[in-house]
Formats: C-alpha cells, sequence, structure tokens
C-alpha cells in the first residue's frame, strides 16, 4: 500500500533531497527504462510528485525520457562520475609509484590535473631531509603554458583551442624565460606531442627546471600530469626514462591500453 508523501516526518528541503535519492536509486536497479507507474509503486511517491521531481532532474540532465511516462538515469551522473573517478583514481594510483620514483631522484613529485586555465597540484611526494628542493603546495595552481604538466594539457587540445587560450589569457610571463608569444608557445607543443615529455625551464620560477610525462586512463584520455621539480642545476636528464616509465605504470593502473 502506498504510503502518504504527507507521513515523511522531514522539512521540507531534506524531503525532496530524500526523494531526489529515492528515485536516483530506483532508476539504478535497472538498465532500461521505468514508466512512471513503476517508478510511482517503488518510492512510494504520488505519480504527480514524482512526476514532478523526475522533470525537474532531466532538465538538468541527471535523468533521460527516452519516451513519454519512461525515464532512467541520464548522462550527467555518468559525467560527473568519470570527474570523480578520474581525480580520486589517479592519486589512489600514483601515490606509490610517486614514492618510488623520489627516492630514485631526491627531488619533489608532483601530480597535478587540469582545472580550466591552469594546473592545480593534487599530491606530492618529498623528503623534508633531503636538502634544497622546490616543494609545490598541494591545492597550489599555475598558468598551463608555464608549467611542464600545463603544456602536456595545451598540446593535447586542438590548433583552435590552443589560440582561444592564447587570447583568452594573453599569455602572460613571470620570468624573463616565460614564453608569451604564440608561435614559440606552438613550436613548444610540437616537441610535447612528439616526445610525450614536456618541461618548464625556469619559465614560472626562476632556478626552478621540470620535466613532465602524461597520465592517461581507461579512455586514453590525458587525466594528469606527473612531474618531478629541481633546481635548475639539479634536474638530471638521466630521470626521465624512469619519469616516463612511472607514468606509464600509473596510467596501465587506470586502464589505458598502450598502442
Amino acid at each position: 500500500m502506498k504510503k502518504p508523501d504527507s507521513l515523511v516526518p522531514a522539512t521540507p528541503t531534506v524531503q525532496v533531497i530524500e526523494r531526489i535519492f529515492t528515485l536516483l536509486e530506483i532508476l539504478a536497479t535497472r538498465e532500461e527504462a521505468l514508466s512512471l507507474k513503476e517508478i510511482s509503486e517503488k518510492s512510494g511517491l504520488h505519480p504527480s510528485t514524482a512526476h514532478r521531481i523526475l522533470n525537474d532532474l532531466a532538465t538538468g540532465r541527471f535523468v533521460d525520457r527516452p519516451a513519454t511516462g519512461n525515464y532512467r538515469l541520464g548522462m550527467r551522473l555518468l559525467e560527473l562520475g568519470n570527474l570523480v573517478k578520474a581525480r580520486l583514481n589517479v592519486r589512489d594510483a600514483a601515490l606509490i609509484p610517486m614514492r618510488e620514483l623520489h627516492k630514485l631522484t631526491q627531488q619533489p613529485v608532483n601530480l597535478s590535473m587540469r582545472q580550466g586555465d591552469e594546473i592545480v597540484y593534487v599530491e606530492r611526494a618529498y623528503s623534508e631531509r633531503s636538502g634544497m628542493q622546490v616543494v609545490r603546495a598541494i591545492g597550489g595552481r599555475a598558468p598551463l603554458h608555464l608549467t611542464s604538466v600545463g603544456k602536456l594539457f595545451l598540446a593535447s587540445d586542438d590548433p583552435q583551442r590552443l589560440r582561444t587560450y592564447a587570447a583568452r589569457t594573453g599569455l602572460p610571463g613571470q620570468t624573463r624565460n616565460s614564453i608569451t608569444e604564440l608561435p614559440i608557445l606552438e613550436r613548444e607543443l610540437s616537441k610535447a606531442r612528439q616526445y610525450g615529455i614536456a618541461r618548464d625551464n625556469e619559465e614560472l620560477e626562476m632556478g626552478v627546471r621540470c620535466m613532465a610525462a602524461g597520465i592517461y586512463d581507461d579512455q586514453s584520455q590525458l587525466v594528469a600530469g606527473l612531474s618531478i621539480s629541481a633546481p635548475a642545476d639539479r634536474l638530471d636528464e638521466q630521470w626521465l626514462p624512469k619519469l616516463q616509465a612511472t607514468a606509464n605504470e600509473i596510467s596501465a593502473t587506470l586502464g589505458y591500453r598502450f598502442r
């Protein structure tokens, strides 16, 4: 027997949220679309109440309506789920390999992701006992074109998106080495695409150089970058193969298939 909606002991706002969760959970139990009648019976909500909430969810693409009166989970949930999956899984997959790479180099290893026109440092491996180091704060941000990881993301963009980025940001510089002209940046990104490695040659901060390799997910999408930061005179090119191998190890954990 259907329980009257008025019997739910909750404030209006909490009640609506609880009903949304209930409807999404019901839709998640079946791959095919469910009818409004069936959803109403399973949720205990009056058809008009369920219909109103489902239509609001459909407006935000959280629910799809493949046919009149039928509903299923929408693509927006998949999009949000993929974002969470990428952020959480990358960090979890990267942490131990990052620590191993740090032991080898004795320099900080950074995990960064793109957010709009910047990269964000989401994890790091370093030792407070390892003398002079370049440590990037977790949560810190930097422009894409001034960082090694940021260049990897720009290199993965098509030419029009790159030009749009340059026009939108103006390619501001931070040091005398900063790349602030689009043609020079395009040449730099061409090398990054060719070799799968990008560099920051004292472009964000004088006295600091970085090298980065990309991390890819099971859809072959660039989701993060792994970088080694060091004082300019200490960055060792012999670290490069291990950096690439470590990034590949993390990508493999995320399901990336190497061709």
